[in-house]
């Protein structure tokens, strides 16, 4: 029965965790909320408003303070404030649940033609592993997608690197064995590719528009950004290069009804981030994922503890702006702001987020299984592969363990069911174990929960 109050770019705010109802109160209202957290008397709940409000009476000599208090009431019994746990009586049996594999991570290329500095495969080579996927290795990914789908129809597949480009013959040979399959196993395959742009060329972005669900163009921001974390091997940066690109392939996109985005990173060194984003926007990109590096914290571009009240501040400013460009008829997306008030993601994914190391794998070029890509090259992690299935079985169901009800830290969360108890990976990288949480990230999140309920309160007000 939790709540969560805060005040944003002038709304009092509140939300009903458990039940995911969104409130913008007047101040008595909020004030009241406040009070009934701390006690549950109600005389020392009118008391002490009325210490704050004093014996307030309305125009028409209603009593304020009693409205206030039977509006909170009436909202209770509706169950959209202190609602119960929806999903806590059922956890047992959701971590004991059947699990399907329902997408897979191709790592089409363990090389790239960059060398971003904050690169986690380590400019795509992954411990020193340089290798292209063969059709024969993909060719089994797929084979054992489909027979590990049980009844799912839709299944994804995502041309991930180093940089896929670099073995484009091998993606589009998959994508045709795919399209095969799913003739003859009632499936239908979502691909994704994510590039860096270098090789983009016509053939390419004609290809990806008539078979790619999704295109993931990676791009920091401004130029001095871009070019200082994503140079080439010699270093020379690489903005000049694919920017015109990614410009004209979101544009065909955008044309043709289909889904992309620019993904970029925020580091230490652009903690002014909003102006990337908004440098984005400019161009005229409507889907934006600006995200913050993961890094140890001896890299000198990792974020630190010191650095989050000017990180928060962007975010501030952020949704600011996209209030203001969205009433001006020139809104986008920004990913980290993209919330569902009315609906939300299924039960699952609330509770355990992306489903790594169960319903989702990440494959190697020479085919062996992870449980996402930021694993790959983590031995104690390594599941199997194509050709003998998931051997480690009890890998597999510590993470179908992991959810915002087994992590300590996520109890008295507000942006639990959001952020699904966050990145698994990062919690390993950071703690070293997969069902603790990687503090920054948590603390980022919360903000970005915020903002995004404050955009969306802010232009539900104004319509």
């Amino acid at each position: 029965m939790q709540i969560h109050q805060y005040k944003s770019n002038g709304l009092n705010i509140v939300l009903d965790v458990p039940g995911g109802s969104v409130h913008v109160v007047d101040d008595l209202v909020y004030d009241a909320l406040q009070v009934m957290q701390e006690t549950k008397d109600p005389a020392e709940i009118r008391r002490r408003l009325e210490n704050e409000y004093g014996a307030q009476k309305s125009e028409d000599g209603t009593d304020e303070i009693s409205e206030a208090l039977a509006e909170i009431d009436e909202l209770k019994a509706q169950g959209m404030l202190f609602s119960e746990e929806p999903y806590a009586p059922s956890v047992e049996a959701f971590a004991k649940r059947p699990t399907v594999v329902k997408a897979l991570c191709l790592h089409i290329a363990h090389d790239c033609n960059l060398a971003c500095k904050y690169c986690f495969a380590e400019e795509g080579e992954y411990h020193g592993r340089r290798a292209l996927m063969s059709y024969e290795t993909g060719k089994k990914a797929l084979d054992f997608l489909i027979s590990h789908s049980g009844a799912r129809h839709n299944l994804e597949v995502d041309f991930f690197g180093g940089e896929p480009l670099m073995n484009w013959d091998v993606v589009k040979a998959l994508v045709a064995y795919g399209r095969e399959l799913e003739k003859t196993c009632d499936k239908h395959f979502r691909f994704t590719i994510t590039t860096n742009g270098v090789l983009l060329n016509e053939e390419v972005m004609e290809f990806c528009n008539r078979e790619m669900d999704n295109v993931v163009l990676s791009i920091d921001g401004r130029k001095e950004v871009h070019d200082r974390m994503r140079p080439f091997r010699k270093g020379a940066g690489s903005y000049d290069l694919v920017m015109p690109k990614f410009i004209e392939f979101a544009r065909q996109r955008r044309e043709l009804g289909l889904k992309y985005y620019v993904r970029g990173t925020f580091t230490r060194w652009n903690l002014d981030f909003s102006q990337d984003v908004l440098h984005l926007a400019d161009l005229g990109f409507d889907q934006i994922s600006v995200e913050p590096v993961v890094a140890p914290p001896e890299e000198d571009y990792a974020l630190r503890p010191e650095d989050l009240p000017v990180l928060m501040e962007q975010y501030d400013i952020l949704a600011r702006e996209m209030i203001k460009r969205e009433k001006e008829g020139k809104g986008f997306n920004f990913f980290h702001f993209m919330i569902d008030l009315t609906g939300g993601p299924c039960v699952y994914k609330r509770l355990s987020g992306c489903g790594s190391g169960s319903e989702y794998l990440a494959v190697t070029p020479w085919g062996d299984f992870y449980p996402c890509h930021q694993f790959v090259g983590m031995e104690e992690f390594l599941l199997g592969n194509v050709d003998e299935g998931v051997k480690k079985q009890d890998v597999v169901e510590d993470f179908k363990r992991v959810n915002v009800y087994s992590k300590k830290q996520c109890a008295t969360c507000f942006a639990r069911f959001y952020c699904s108890g966050g990145c698994l990976a990062n919690s390993y990288n950071f703690t070293g174990s997969i069902a603790d949480v990687y503090e920054i990230g948590c603390m980022l999140e919360r903000k970005r929960v915020e903002c995004a309920i404050m955009v969306k309160a802010a232009l539900s007000e104004e319509a």
